[in-house]
């Protein structure tokens, strides 16, 4: 299951997004036939890329925030 197709959230998937969102407006036998396979996989491996990406850069921010915490207890401890 994909999370909302925002083209604002994932920019860098808005043209997969695009041709997954033509490949269900062809209709629920088009869909239901399996025919949206392939770009749902796109889709999935784009999304995927993109929360990749993110959690990287989360994980640097958070170290970064932790060593900056971490200067300013040590410095606290040694002018105490």
């Amino acid at each position: 299951m994909h999370p909302h197709l925002d083209a604002e959230r994932h920019a860098g998937c808005a043209e997969v997004m695009q041709a997954f969102e033509e490949c269900h407006a062809k209709g629920f036998l088009w869909k239901s036939a399996g025919m949206c396979n392939e770009a749902k996989s796109k889709l999935s491996l784009c999304l995927k890329a993109e929360r990749s990406k993110q959690v990287r850069a989360n994980r640097t921010d958070a170290q970064e925030k932790r060593d900056k915490v971490r200067a300013l207890w040590k410095d606290i401890d040694a002018n105490s």
